[in-house]
Order: C-alpha cells, then structure tokens, then sequence
C-alpha cells in the first residue's frame, strides 16, 4: 500500500472507531491495519491515535489530520470520479443495507440493472428490516422506509411510499364493502405487527381526518405474509402499494375506501455524513433516483 491507501486506513480505523472494527470492515488481518497505522505515524513523525487493548481516540494531532485527509480523499474521488464520467467506469465495492421485502421485490431489479452498466462493481447486499450502524458495520449505503430520526447520517429521498386499504373479492363478497372508515370495525383487519390500528388517521377528499377504529385478527411482521392471507380472504389489509401492485393488476385484491388517503411514507437512502460522497455511492442514488420518482411504476396502474 502507499500512502494514499495508507490515509484511507486511518479514516477508517476512525469511522469504525477500533483497529479491531476497521480491520473487519477492510477485510484484513488486524496486525495488518495496525501496520498501516504505524507506518502512517512513523512517516508522519506524529501519533495519531492514541490506543490501548479495550479503547482508541484521536490526538489533537490526529483530529487535524483527520479533517484534512478527509477533504484530501474527497478531491481524489472527485478526480477520479471525473475521469470515470468522461469513461463510464465505475469500479470497486459497494456494501448496502436493504429493507426485506422492498429490496427483493423493488430494489434488486434495479440493482441488477444498475450492475449491468457497471460490470466491474462488486456488491454486497444485507437484506433486513433491521436498522444497521453504518458506520460501525462499514455500510456504504443503506435505504430505509419511514421518518428519519435526527442522526449524524444525510439521507436523500428516493421516493414516495403511499399506503392504501385492500380485500380479495372473496372476502367482500362474503363480508360486505366498507363505505366509511367508520364501518372497518365490523371487519376482519389484518395488521403489521407494530403499526396502531386504533386511531390510524384517514383523511377524506375535503381534508377532514378520520380515525379507525377497528380490531385486529391477525399481525404479522411481514407484509408478504399479510398479503397472501388477503389473497384468501382472511380480512382487510392496509399496505404501502409497492406490495400489492401485481395483486390488483391482476384483480386478486381490489382497493376500497377510495375517497379516503392514509399518511405518505419515502423511501430514502442514508449514508455517513463524511466530507465527500464516492462517485460509486452518488451514482447508484442518482439512478434510483431516476428509475423511481414521484410516480413509481407500482402507483401507475
């Protein structure tokens, strides 16, 4: 390694907050990291980090530093990246986080797409509904469903997440149409574990909010799961649409209450708050961007 690579140890080392941690994230054997580290300080005549067997921490030394390797590794991608535009290259790894069922349903189609036009990118991909410490778990990316807490993260929208109210035919038929939200309480609801049926608000054309009052039959903690139950016509179901679009394309779930709209979720993608953002990382956002929108494709039909 030289010392270009060397820098990008240490800003790694100090972003996963260990040797330990940093030398997981790199794929690398712990003593090799601590090398580079060394040999980084020995260059530099100055420590940068203090470190004991349990803990490490920046010296004034290495604070200063650290800010300034970071605008110095950003002009780096910057130059890169630049060259990589005029070539349409993009190169080397990317780790994301993806929500379950979104990321297989919506995301990795896209991905696939995306890897398609930049062969020489290699992903990996943790599929969970879990939150992930980015930084500690050295994501580069992650994509997340829902209001975002105030986090040392940046976050750009990707794109909107609307919910709506579906049954099979089936079950209407047996169980009568709800005109009202009023009248879900005489209904079978099929919930998401953790979402609050009670007091879920609806707002009708003219603005006014309504709130459901219903009880539930069955939770579940997976929307694919609440969805094949619908399919059988075991209740109702409230669902973001990117679940169902397939569903109601072919007629096995019909939406109702129509008149009525539930509150719109985004989907964003997070990323660490550092100096600069890699070409590889803006790009991907970039054309998921682009390939979503304000009008996905599973709200078009």
């Amino acid at each position: 390694m030289g010392q270009l690579e060397d820098m990008q140890v240490f800003v790694r080392i100090v972003e996963a907050g260990s040797i330990t941690k940093a030398a997981g994230q790199l794929n690398l054997a712990k003593s090799a990291v601590s090398k580079r580290l060394n040999d980084l300080e020995n260059r530099l005549g100055s420590k940068l980090i203090n470190r004991t067997t349990r803990t490490s921490s920046l010296t004034e030394a290495g604070h200063q530093y650290y800010q300034r390797v970071q605008l110095l590794l950003g002009e780096v991608d910057l130059l890169n990246g630049d060259i990589a535009r005029e070539n349409k290259v993009l190169a080397g790894s990317l780790k994301l986080a993806v929500p379950l069922s979104f990321g297989i349903a919506h995301l990795t189609p896209a991905i696939d797409e995306f890897m398609r036009q930049h062969p020489e990118l290699t992903l990996e991909i943790d599929y969970s509904d879990h939150k992930v410490d980015l930084i500690e778990g050295g994501y580069d990316l992650a994509f997340r469903i829902g209001s975002l807490p105030d986090s040392s993260l940046k976050a750009r929208q990707i794109t909107p997440i609307r919910h709506a109210i579906f049954a099979s035919p089936d079950y209407l038929e047996r169980q009568g149409t709800p005109t009202t939200p009023a009248q879900l309480k005489t209904h079978k609801i099929l919930k998401r574990t953790g979402w609050p049926l009670a007091g879920m608000p609806l707002w009708d054309s003219a603005g006014q909010k309504h709130l459901v009052n219903g009880e539930s039959n069955f939770s579940a903690n997976n929307g694919n799961a609440m969805m094949q139950l619908a399919l059988s016509g075991h209740g109702i179901i409230m669902l973001p649409t990117f679940f169902v679009w397939e569903a109601l394309k072919k007629g096995d779930l019909v939406p109702i209450l129509e008149n009525y709209t539930l509150s719109t979720m985004h989907a964003y993608a997070i990323y660490p708050a550092t100096h600069y953002l890699p070409l590889k990382v803006r790009s991907l956002i970039d054309f998921l961007i682009e390939r979503f929108g304000e009008a996905p494709y599973w709200d078009r039909i």
